[in-house]
């Protein structure tokens, strides 16, 4: 079995690494395109807020990939002081556009002056071009001057300027470094299922927005575009960012976003795409899956033994051994992790491994134990004509599926072989979902993980015998082991036509690392049920799947909070869901690089819900790497061990040192759930981030810019991991700053370097925190995320290099969309006193125990609660780490403050 699981990985990282270094784009030099005649402004008008004009070919164009179109419409509108939405559309004919019911554009404040906003449109008629520029400075933020606009039927073309060595952050999903490479790097946005995560191709998910970070600002620029694209960094005759688009139109959204602070553009592009979701409480606590559980008595005994190992465990989750494949007409023959399932199709379980009983029976005892649990759902319904699959029945009687470009069911192959796209734009999921994961009649899971839904197809082009190619990979595999007796006891221990030929074969070809656009997913050229072809909105598919998929969950337990994870995204899905990172590997590189990852998704694209599979997924991890992963881990704000079938166990009980770096580190956690719970409920207000890059806090510091691995947990919680391979000691930086060591709560002062701390053993990651904040913790952990809410809380005030702290706690009940009372305190710290204010709304039932005041240089003489002086036996001092702990145990349901001198 491990010579096995080594060939896997071997052969999945080799055909990964030799993907990865194909280029399946079309090159031109850039100097032609430059070289193109471009447009002429004419019939320019502008009122208020808005601009109009008419943009006219010069001459014949350069019909690079098609002939160029004549005549196009510019529209600009000063939407808000800080953003400008600038359009360029056919004006002839109407092209695809993302719909509205998948992203709603954001409200526009028409009575903006446009001379008095942040940012400003100008441009030059002909050749046309233009630029976005601050008003304040003149500094110029996007210019496409000398890089003439090129609008063809399945080609467009803008290119900027930008200032060398520029420093680029978004346009994912990739696994490149946070900041961007400028040199020579290609950024593909074409979903597909990328075993592996390899470096330097396109992922499962699209989002094309960029921060820019200079020393004078943060801006940002979103291009609303769900057509397959390549975006070029380049430094040939200076930097450069060059849109190459097959298809839609060029919709940019220009956000100012500030001089000062970088996380003001996060904020600006929350208005256009949504805050994040709130999800549950539950949700933060430590999640356990893997694909190839075998049966239903495996799954117990893993929830036993995190039980006897005394690792909390808030919830279990099962691969697509029960699941089931709707979504996505195309014929689904492999069913690579779906352990519950009967034959790998969704909406069932296999009778004999996971019976139904037995599954509720499972699920009932995590309930009792305020446990939760969730299962895998695919979009892939099996193909199974004249079979009692009331799935695919009913889906057929509804005519849900994706059309071939002959009316026919389009089909493709996944885990349970031949396999339905369903069309993901109709109510058919909703039903079957309620239907299945009935309380009552079915499993009653509490969250959601939806996966291949890029759409993924193990069928290999051309795919026109779906059927033989499921014989020839085997799909579904059979079982490899006998089925457990039913009885076996458990828990015994505790819009547009194009021509085909454009379609499948587009003039200009996007560097999709799978090949021609159809390759490994549905046909490009199928037909949703609205008429809509997949060409257009492929890089949609993973979004509308999602937010049906939310839709059914707020269905089946109404006014309850969703917690659904997806693979594939598209810009505005944390308004719905969270994600995991997808198929990585247990290697150190792949540890690292989850910091990059999760940096994009929480910090830029208002997607907080994010976390690498820990521990790795694909191959063998080793004791050393998993202890290391598992805390690293607990600072992904969803924190999941997961591997496959074909690799060793790793769970965290597995190893010894796993075993107590877990505990040490869910511990830490967990004290800290109230602390980023809290975060999480700023960001749906108003898209503050809820993970910061260090230069998010040290916008001037230039060492800062590159730093991907370390980040802030929360707003002011500084980790540091050890990244390097069986090492005992990190290098990392510190800003020149005050900080205090989150263990010792000594005070640490940064000078703007790196510093080095050895005998990091593998039960310990660096932390600290950064001076001016006070972090609301739990006095103590819990086996599960309702225990933790019990226990009351403390207040540790870690003030800044001017002597003032602030922070904020948010509490509600932790489940409803709805709140009907909710506690926010603001707590805040300046001349020795600490006062908490605020809504005490929420009837938490605790106390707070204690106030611990860092960085204190010398006992105090005397000690105040409310204004009234307590004795010396309810305060302590520590001199070694400058500590002052005051224990006050008032109950949280007013005001108080604390104060020393």
């Amino acid at each position: 079995m491990r010579l096995k699981a080594f060939l896997n990985i071997f052969y999945a990282t080799a055909i990964a690494l030799f993907q990865a270094s194909i280029s399946h784009s079309t090159f031109i030099d850039s100097a032609v395109l430059d070289a193109c005649s471009g447009y002429s402004a004419t019939n320019v008008m502008s009122a208020g807020a808005t601009l109009t004009a008419d943009l006219v070919l010069n001459g014949d164009g350069c019909a690079v990939f098609g002939p160029d179109i004549k005549r196009l419409g510019l529209t600009v509108i000063y939407e808000t002081d800080t953003r400008i939405h600038v359009k360029i559309v056919d004006a002839a004919s109407s092209r695809f556009e993302v719909p509205e019911s998948v992203l709603p554009r954001p409200s526009a404040n028409l009575n903006i002056s446009p001379e008095k906003a942040a940012i400003q449109f100008n441009y030059t008629d002909s050749p046309f071009s233009f630029s976005i520029y601050r008003t304040a400075s003149h500094e110029v933020l996007f210019s496409t001057a000398s890089h003439p606009l090129i609008f063809e039927p399945q080609y467009l073309r803008v290119k900027t300027n930008l200032p060398s060595n520029a420093n680029i952050y978004g346009l994912g999903e990739h696994t490149n470094p946070f900041r961007l490479p400028t040199e020579n790097t290609t950024l593909t946005l074409w979903s597909r299922d990328a075993n592996g995560i390899p470096v330097g191709t396109n992922l499962y998910g699209n989002h094309p927005v960029y921060f820019e970070h200079r020393t004078t600002g943060t801006h940002g620029v979103f291009l609303l575009n769900s057509n397959g694209m390549d975006i070029k960094l380049t430094n040939t005759k200076g930097t450069s960012l060059e849109y190459n688009v097959i298809g839609g139109v060029l919709d940019f959204y220009f956000l100012a976003g500030s001089a000062t602070d970088p996380t003001e553009v996060a904020r600006q592009y929350a208005e256009i795409v949504g805050t994040p979701a709130e999800v549950p409480y539950w949700s933060f606590g430590f999640h356990q899956c893997r694909f190839g559980y075998k049966d239903f008595v495996n799954v117990a005994a893993v929830i036993s033994n995190y039980s006897a190992a005394d690792i909390p465990l808030e919830t279990m989750w099962t691969d697509i051994g029960i699941s089931f494949h709707i979504f996505f007409p195309v014929e689904a023959v492999n069913n690579f992790a779906l352990d519950y399932m009967d034959g790998r199709k969704i909406f069932t379980v296999d009778p004999s491994y996971f019976p139904l009983n037995r599954m509720r029976d499972i699920v009932s005892y995590l309930h009792s134990h305020n446990q939760k649990y969730i299962l895998m759902t695919d979009p892939a319904v099996a193909y199974t004509p004249g079979e009692d699959y009331a799935t695919f029945n009913r889906g057929t009687e509804l005519d849900v599926w994706l059309k071939a470009a002959n009316g026919s069911d389009s089909l493709g192959l996944v885990w349970p072989g031949s396999s339905e796209a369903e069309n993901i734009f109709n109510r058919f999921w909703n039903n079957e979902f309620g239907l299945f994961y009935n309380p009552t009649t079915g499993i009653d899971i509490d969250g959601v993980w939806i996966d291949m839904n890029e759409p993924s197809s193990f069928c290999n082009l051309p795919c026109n015998d779906p059927f033989q190619q499921a014989v020839e990979q085997d799909l579904p595999p059979a079982r490899t082991s006998p089925p457990p007796d039913p009885n076996a006891p458990i828990f015994v221990n505790s819009t547009v036509k194009a021509k085909r030929d454009d379609i499948l074969s587009p003039p200009y070809s996007i560097n999709n690392a799978a090949g021609p656009l159809s390759a490994k997913t549905a046909s490009v050229d199928s037909k949703h049920a609205n008429g809509l072809v997949e060409y257009d909105v492929h890089n949609l598919y993973g979004m509308m799947m999602s937010m049906a998929t939310h839709e059914a969950m707020l269905a089946r337990r109404p006014g309850k909070r969703t917690l659904v994870i997806t693979r594939s995204t598209f810009a505005g899905a944390g308004h719905k869901v969270g994600k995991w990172l997808g198929d990585n590997l247990s290697t150190w590189d792949h540890y690292r690089k989850s910091i990059a990852g999760m940096l994009g998704f929480a910090s830029i694209y208002q997607l907080p819900m994010i976390g690498s599979d820990i521990c790795g997924f694909g191959g063998n991890t080793t004791e050393t790497l998993c202890a290391r992963w598992a805390m690293l881990g607990a600072f992904y704000p969803f924190m999941r061990d997961h591997n496959d079938d074909t690799s060793i166990s790793q769970e965290f009980y597995v190893w010894a040192s796993v075993t107590q770096a877990a505990k040490n580190v869910i511990d830490i956690r967990y004290r800290l759930l109230d602390y980023i719970y809290t975060a999480f409920h700023q960001a749906h207000l108003d898209g503050t981030p809820v993970l910061h890059p260090l230069w998010y806090k040290y916008p001037m510091d230039t060492a800062t810019y590159s730093i991907d691995l370390q980040f802030f947990y929360g707003d002011s919680v500084l980790v540091s991991p050890v990244t390097e391979e069986n090492s005992t000691s990190v290098t990392f930086y510190l800003p020149d700053d005050i900080f205090y060591d989150f263990t010792t709560l000594t005070p640490v002062k940064g000078q703007g370097s790196t510093v080095t701390l050895s005998n990091v053993s593998f039960t310990q990651i660096p932390l600290h925190i950064k001076g001016g904040a006070i972090l609301p913790l739990r006095a103590q952990s819990g086996m599960t995320t309702a225990e933790v809410r019990m226990h009351d809380f403390e207040f540790v005030v870690a003030p800044g290099t001017d002597g003032t702290a602030l922070g904020t706690l948010y509490i509600d009940d932790g489940v409803s969309v709805t709140q009907s009372s909710q506690t926010f305190l603001k707590l805040s710290f300046e001349e020795g006193r600490f006062d908490v204010q605020g809504e005490f709304g929420f009837a938490s039932g605790v106390k707070t125990s204690r106030v611990r005041f860092l960085g204190v240089s010398m006992k105090p003489s005397s000690v105040q609660v409310n204004e009234k002086e307590i004795s010396n036996a309810q305060y302590a001092y520590d001199v070694i780490n400058q500590v002052l702990d005051v224990s006050i145990g008032l109950d949280l349901i007013a005001p108080f403050s604390v104060k020393y001198s």
